[in-house]
């Protein structure tokens, strides 16, 4: 029977998780190119840090609006048209970005693309609860999740070479072609979506029949394990989520890791210019190196996380560790030490990720798991202001440091919230044998 577990593992792993990750990676691409753009959009389009940063914050206002309809709309309908729909929409708001004239404008859209990207994530986390068992989840989650890092490694050089080399080209700034460029592919995904998604295990018929009949099976006993903690109505279901501590004590720590992963997402490209006398190419590769840490960051924590099963102490370590890279970055005279501090604080928030995901579908089953995720999504993007607080002390004292500084204090408190968590996990799930 484990040879049943390990190969159906490795097909539903490889059908899916691949594409999760395009959809992923273009998801954060569209959603922090604009820290590129910022490299002369600003420029070009008269913005004080204040406005940049207010303009990259009210993404997460129409983000949060739409969390809880948006997870309970994939669980009613089913991912396949959920998420082709939703590639649609931010990418053709991605893409209309480029037209923008002012700050209203800006600002407009932004709060469209918060709206339109509001329901991937979580319903794409809620996804893998329906294809993964438990002791699989977590590796599931980090194998597209990490495409947030490379949406970065490699989203950087591509956006700064479209901004640097099509400039003016048919009369368009370079950072109007790159938006154009990163946003018409997500439109072209979601056709792909409706041709290679698969709702629910029952109807893959791309598994052998005794593999599908062995995760079917593995999956309703899972979730008769946890049928317990599910409410009845969509009311009591709600009601249920919104009073449990484990759902607030997770959203506030993600959420205070979030201010500073968000604000060093949206700044980075500007705060590594300012830290030398940089050509916009090459803050793109040197806006790779902290990515491709946090790749292997995620990797190994997540990995780690299913094997040991303490997920909130390897995602107290991350933020601790963020939170000391920043502020020494911030400290440090030397503009290489620090640019290698900041990349080491960037890659370990990066790191923590998947374990919000994680431990986020592990409280509840079914319908409650959509509501759970999406609750707790909700609380932590209070860490969307991270980029118009560091706008606001940029302007105000004309540099980073005391903005690196602010934002190490909230990964420190993002730890300490970690470490209170009680996740309440439940062995008898992970103990269940192969069938």
């Amino acid at each position: 029977m484990d040879s049943i577990e390990t190969a159906t593992f490795r097909r539903v792993y490889w059908r899916l998780v691949p594409l999760l990750f395009t959809l992923m990676f273009f998801n954060y691409l569209d959603r922090v190119n604009v820290g590129f753009a910022a490299l002369r959009m600003n420029r070009d389009l008269g913005f004080s840090a204040t406005v940049y940063g207010f303009g990259a914050t009210i993404f997460f206002a129409g983000y949060v609006l739409l969390q809880i309809p948006g997870n309970l709309i994939v669980y009613r309908i089913g991912a396949r048209r959920w998420l082709a729909g939703l590639l649609f929409a931010w990418g053709s708001i991605s893409a209309a970005t480029a037209f923008i004239h002012g700050a209203t404008g800006f600002y407009a859209l932004r709060f469209a693309l918060g709206l339109a990207e509001a329901g991937f994530l979580p319903a794409a986390a809620l996804y893998a609860t329906y294809w993964f068992p438990e002791k699989y989840r977590g590796r599931a989650i980090s194998g597209y999740i990490i495409a947030t890092s490379c949406s970065t490694v490699i989203g950087g050089p591509i956006a700064t070479a479209l901004i640097t080399y099509l400039d003016q080209v048919l009369g368009l700034h370079g950072w109007q072609w790159m938006f154009l460029g990163e946003g018409v592919p997500a439109v072209l995904l979601g056709l792909f979506v409706l041709y290679w998604l698969t709702d629910r295990p029952e109807q893959a018929h791309w598994l052998h029949a005794d593999a599908r009949q062995w995760l079917v099976a593995k999956l309703a006993y899972e979730k008769q394990a946890l049928a317990h903690e599910e409410a009845p109505s969509a009311f009591a279901i709600l009601r249920t989520v919104l009073f449990d501590a484990r759902v607030w004590n997770l959203g506030l720590a993600f959420g205070a890791g979030l201010i500073g992963l968000y604000g060093l997402l949206l700044w980075l490209p500007q705060i590594i210019k300012q830290m030398g006398n940089l050509s916009d190419v090459e803050v793109g590769f040197l806006s790779t190196i902290s990515p491709l840490l946090g790749i292997a960051g995620a990797l190994f924590v997540s990995y780690r996380s299913d094997r040991k099963g303490n997920r909130k102490a390897h995602m107290a370590a991350c933020y601790v560790v963020a939170g000391a890279g920043l502020l020494a970055s911030a400290l440090i005279d030397s503009p290489v030490a620090a640019f290698v501090l900041l990349s080491i604080g960037n890659a370990a928030v990066l790191a923590a990720s998947p374990l919000f995901w994680a431990i986020g579908g592990s409280f509840f089953a079914g319908a409650a798991a959509a509501a759970c995720v999406a609750v707790a999504n909700i609380i932590a993007q209070v860490g969307g202001i991270g980029p118009w607080l560091i706008g606001v002390v940029k302007d105000a004292t004309g540099s980073f440091t005391l903005a690196l500084i602010a934002i190490s204090v909230f990964f420190f408190v993002a730890a300490g919230l970690a470490l209170a968590m009680r996740p309440s996990p439940h062995p008898q799930i992970a103990a269940v044998p192969a069938q």
